[in-house]
Parts: structure tokens; C-alpha cells; sequence
């Protein structure tokens, strides 16, 4: 038997925390439903509390994407069932596995029940609730259809949350042939073209005359032996410093501007921001959200500065009373298709079912993308690996060449 621990409501829309002692987890839910109660989590009871974390010892308040859209889902539930808010936040904050996520549910408890709005008490968090989810709660909260927005929010998490591990998930393999290149080349400068230099001496004689590129990988060899304490630091202060500067304003705009004119990248960067685009815009459009402030939210989750400045260049112009439709197909970052669907939405007052399906399209666009891009750029290391080794051989042979030739 394994030990189930569960949230659930009851036959009078009241919360029930408990454990159930099952074989499997189908058999939990059909023993709670046999009782009258409605599950809402069932997750398994090790009944161990670690002691050892990782988030106590690194102090870790972020909360993670996975426990976000759980939790979300199971507050829609349990909203939709008739629960009262404060009570489905207390038991979402008994049961959470999150001990970030129990924290903030905790002070947004207290927020509740001193009578504040869940948005308002949501957008005290910042780092967990970003804009889009706060403005949403808030629409939902207006409408009196708070269960719905909130499973909107879910399935908007899930889908985001699976773009980005696609995207993660194509760059690891590259990331992991640039780590070994590097590693490779600095093994090879500090432990065997030292080695090879002895050679070439006690071969030629302190007069040898050694080809540029030999001379070249010997002083390279040489510079990170004797002055690592100043070329480190110096490299790590110029990665930092680059680094802040990306962060600025300036330098982020400078940075994002530069990534969408990079030849294979760009087309990926562009996709992703207009289906980041097309769904958070279609999910705020279908919370009842005025359009200005769709804008004004989307501009900021799109995670692009210079599509960020043209969404707010947009809501300018949109205020000034042209349509959404024609503002957007002037503007040369967002391809024709989404103006003219945006024009199909306006006509039918669907925008935002007709933007989730240009959120699809662009979607499954970024799949072909980066599956493309990583066919690409396997070889592309490989390249740069076999030229790194070319370049040392070619340093060791040339010299070795020349003092055969002058042994003959």
C-alpha cells in the first residue's frame, strides 16, 4: 500500500486535507469519489521531511514554472467548485511542495483576508506573478470568471514553459562541443605546446628559425603559463563588465538589436517573439482586458526590447485611433500573415481565437527552426574543433619539416 496525500471538496464546497492509504493513485481517486469528494491533488506521502535543501543552504526564492501551473490549475478547480479564495489559498499553501511558492501564498493570504484583491495581492510578488498573470487575475476578478482565467493562465504557462525547454533542449549539445573545444584548446596550450617547444629546441638549436605560426602558439602557450594572474583577471573583468552593460538599457537594446540581424539566429528570435506575442495578447484580449493595456502587459512578456519598443509605438498609434490590424503590418518586425489576421479578428471580434492560432503556427515554426539550426551547427563545431587541431599540428609538422629538410 502507498500512502497518498490529497486535497479535495467536499458535497459543501469545503476543503478536505487528508492522506489515503491506496495501491496506486487511480484507486485513491476512486476511494475519494466513493467518500463524496471531489479531488483537486492527490501527490504520493514519503512522510519524510528532509532536513538537507538545497534552497535552505543557497536561499533560493524563486519559484519554479512547473509548481506555478499546479498551482494555478488546482486554485481554478477548486474556485470552480465553489471553494471560498482564502480557504483554497490556505490549503494550496499546506500542500505545496514549493517552499518559495508556500511563502508567498502565505503573505497573499494575509493580503486576502485584510481585503485586498487576489491581483493586488499577487502583484506584491513580482518575481512569481509577472504582469501578464497579475493583470489577467485582475480581469478575471472583474468578470466574475476568475476559475476560467485562471485555467487560461495554465495552459498559457505550460505552452511558454515548453518553448523555452525546446529551445534549451537544441542548444545542449552545442553548448557541450563549445565546452570541450575550449577545454581541449587550453589542455593543449598549457600541457603540450609547452612540451612540443622543448622539443623543437633541443632539436634546432637556440638559433632554429620556427615558422610564424609556430612562434605564434609558443607565445600564446607562454602568455597563459607565466601571466595567468593577469590575463584572468583582466578576461573575467571584461566578461563582467559586458555582461552589466547587457543588462542597461542601452546594452540590452544594443544586445537584442544585434541578435535579430545574426544570420540563422534571427529567424528564431523573430518567431519566438511574435508567438510569445499572439498568445499573451490572445489571453489577455479574452480575459476582457482593453486593448491599450494588452499592449502595454505584452510588450513587456515578449522579452525582446526592440519588439517591446514597437508594441509600445503601437499602442501610441492605436490610441491616436488607427486599428490594431494596420498599425502592426507597417511595422517590419511582424510579418504580413499577423496583420492580416489580427484584420480577421477585428471584422469578427474573434482576436483572440484567431491569435492563437497564429501562436501555433509560429510555434511549430520554432520547432522546425531550431531543429534546422542544430543540423547546422553540429558541423559547424565540428569545423571549429578540427580547425583548432589543425592549427597546433600544423604549428608541431612545419618546424619538424624544416629541420628535416636541413638534417638532408
Amino acid at each position: 500500500m502507498t500512502k497518498f496525500a490529497y486535497i479535495a471538496v467536499d458535497s459543501k464546497h469545503q476543503s478536505v486535507n487528508g492522506t489515503i492509504d491506496q495501491e496506486d493513485r487511480a484507486n485513491a481517486i476512486a476511494s475519494l469519489t466513493k467518500q463524496g469528494l471531489r479531488p483537486i491533488s492527490i501527490r504520493e506521502d514519503t512522510g519524510i521531511k528532509a532536513s538537507f535543501s538545497f534552497d535552505k543552504i543557497f536561499k533560493s526564492n524563486k519559484v519554479k514554472n512547473d509548481h506555478l501551473v499546479m498551482m494555478t490549475r488546482q486554485l481554478s478547480a477548486m474556485v470552480g467548485a465553489g471553494v471560498p479564495l482564502v480557504r483554497a489559498l490556505t490549503s494550496l499553501s499546506g500542500h505545496s511542495e514549493s517552499p518559495a511558492l508556500k511563502k508567498i501564498l502565505e503573505d497573499v493570504i494575509g493580503s486576502v483576508e485584510a481585503g485586498a484583491q487576489l491581483g493586488d495581492a499577487l502583484a506584491k510578488h513580482p518575481d512569481a506573478f509577472n504582469d501578464v498573470y497579475v493583470n489577467m487575475v485582475r480581469a478575471g476578478e472583474a468578470a466574475g470568471i476568475l476559475d476560467d482565467i485562471l485555467k487560461r493562465l495554465a495552459f498559457q504557462q505550460e505552452k511558454s514553459a515548453t518553448l523555452r525547454k525546446k529551445i534549451k533542449s537544441a542548444m545542449i549539445y552545442p553548448s557541450v562541443l563549445l565546452t570541450i573545444t575550449v577545454l581541449a584548446f587550453f589542455g593543449l596550450m598549457l600541457f603540450v605546446i609547452p612540451q612540443i617547444g622543448k622539443i623543437l629546441a633541443d632539436l634546432g638549436g637556440a638559433d632554429a628559425k620556427l615558422p610564424g605560426i609556430t612562434l605564434f602558439m609558443l607565445g600564446l602557450s607562454d602568455l597563459m603559463i607565466n601571466w595567468w594572474f593577469i590575463v584572468l583577471p583582466i578576461f573575467g573583468a571584461l566578461i563582467y563588465a559586458l555582461l552589466k552593460y547587457i543588462k542597461t538599457p542601452d546594452g540590452k537594446r544594443q544586445y537584442h538589436t544585434i541578435l535579430l540581424k545574426l544570420p540563422g539566429i534571427k529567424g528564431i528570435i523573430r518567431k519566438v517573439a511574435v508567438a510569445r506575442f499572439a498568445r499573451t495578447f490572445s489571453a489577455l484580449m479574452g480575459a476582457g482586458v482593453a486593448v491599450l493595456e494588452c499592449l502595454r502587459v505584452t510588450s513587456r512578456s515578449v522579452g525582446n526590447t526592440v519588439y517591446e519598443e514597437a508594441l509600445n509605438r503601437a499602442a501610441a498609434e492605436v490610441k491616436a485611433g488607427k486599428p490594431l490590424s494596420v498599425v502592426i503590418g507597417q511595422d517590419p518586425l511582424f510579418p504580413p500573415i499577423v496583420s492580416q489576421m489580427l484584420s480577421v479578428g477585428e471584422e469578427t471580434g474573434q482576436t483572440d481565437t484567431v491569435l492563437v492560432k497564429v501562436a501555433d503556427f509560429y510555434e511549430e515554426e520554432v520547432d522546425v527552426a531550431v531543429e534546422g539550426i542544430s543540423s547546422i551547427i553540429e558541423p559547424a563545431m565540428i569545423v571549429v574543433m578540427g580547425s583548432m587541431v589543425g592549427l597546433i599540428a600544423a604549428s608541431v609538422m612545419l618546424p619538424i619539416a624544416g629541420l628535416a629538410q636541413n638534417i638532408k
